[in-house]
């Protein structure tokens, strides 16, 4: 018996296999992954609009398909829920995956790093290059009168709250937050037995932060930190005035002065060491942290004096008396004269 022929269901199952191919071929497009050697990220700042969005997407990523990005983001209305903040696209991630990644805010968070730090306008550049901050913003915030007082310090101490380490902060994070993380920091490393072993050599950890810039600025090489850090606590015990030639140097606002003139030691400044007792009001610089340990760790001895070496090389000669240092002066005044140094 010969059986019916029936066009309309071969019609029917073209067209059901057509859209079904072409259900996959969509499926493929949509969810096709982002192909990574290594994973990129993505900054979006509150100037960025969608479209910059987009090219960093395309440039740093290798967008699968910008048309069908652009599809599936107005569709998951992410226009108009851009976040600021530094986002990982991954390997194997797709598009629909970034998308409800950057919708949600949920940012990858960075390290930022600063050391060897000697001013306030060096340490607001160094953090503003690695964050999504200002730097004279920063810098006007450090620089302010009131903001020290929130967090237990006053304009010349304030710069000791910040330990030069690395921290692993939000890209995007505000001055404040920052701040309460400087703050929350400095009181995880003054734990009870730094405390106890500043109160042992009779300093604040303020002071001791204080001290240690100043042996940092004077000694070149962190074997001698002890040993200044020591000769310092010296004098202080015995009342003398510090005379450090770095606080000098502060004082005057020139820190690559390599000779130190009379006129140098009378300026009228509270961070001039040869003209007021006891420690300057503040730091002078941030000291490491292997400053500060060396200052709460001072080697015991009775030296009083230093003075540059005359090879230059930036080591010191110590000296119990006067006597002994004045000759070490000499020589190394020689030498600077020698060198045409002045």
């Amino acid at each position: 018996m010969k059986k019916n022929y029936n066009p309309s269901r071969w019609i029917i199952g073209i067209l059901l296999l057509l859209i079904i191919s072409a259900g996959i071929y969509a499926y493929s497009l949509i969810f096709k992954p982002f192909s990574l050697s290594e994973t990129a990220y993505i900054y979006i700042d509150k100037q960025k609009n969608y479209e910059e969005v987009v090219e960093q997407l395309r440039d740093k990523a290798g967008l699968p398909s910008e048309k069908i990005f652009n599809l599936l983001a107005e569709r998951m209305n992410y226009p108009n829920k851009i976040k600021t903040g530094r986002y990982a696209i991954t390997n194997g991630m797709t598009m629909p995956d970034a998308i409800r990644l950057l919708r949600s805010g949920n940012q990858t968070p960075v390290d930022i790093t600063f050391n060897n730090m000697r001013t306030r306008e060096n340490l607001a550049g160094r953090i503003s290059q690695q964050l999504m901050m200002d730097s004279v913003t920063l810098l006007n915030a450090l620089n302010d009168t009131v903001t020290p007082g929130i967090y237990g310090f006053n304009e010349f101490t304030f710069i000791a709250m910040f330990i030069p380490n690395t921290y692993e902060v939000y890209w995007d994070t505000g001055i404040n937050n920052l701040l309460d993380r400087m703050k929350s920091e400095y009181d995880a490393f003054w734990n009870e037995t730094r405390r106890n072993r500043a109160e042992k050599i009779g300093l604040t950890p303020v002071e001791v932060s204080t001290l240690a810039s100043i042996v940092e600025e004077e000694a070149t090489y962190a074997d001698e930190y002890p040993v200044v850090a020591g000769l310092y606590l010296n004098r202080i015990r015995k009342g003398m005035r510090l005379e450090a030639d770095p606080t000098v140097k502060f004082a005057v606002g020139d820190i690559s002065l390599r000779r130190i003139l009379y006129k140098h030691l009378e300026v009228e400044s509270p961070y001039n060491t040869y003209k007021n007792s006891g420690l300057p009001p503040g730091p002078i610089r941030i000291p490491s942290i292997r400053a500060i340990e060396a200052t709460l760790s001072p080697e015991k001895h009775s030296y009083l004096f230093m003075c540059a070496k005359d090879d230059l090389s930036g080591r010191h000669n110590f000296a119990v008396t006067h006597a002994e240092h004045a000759r070490n002066a000499a020589r190394y005044q020689k030498a600077l004269n020698e060198k045409g140094i002045y």
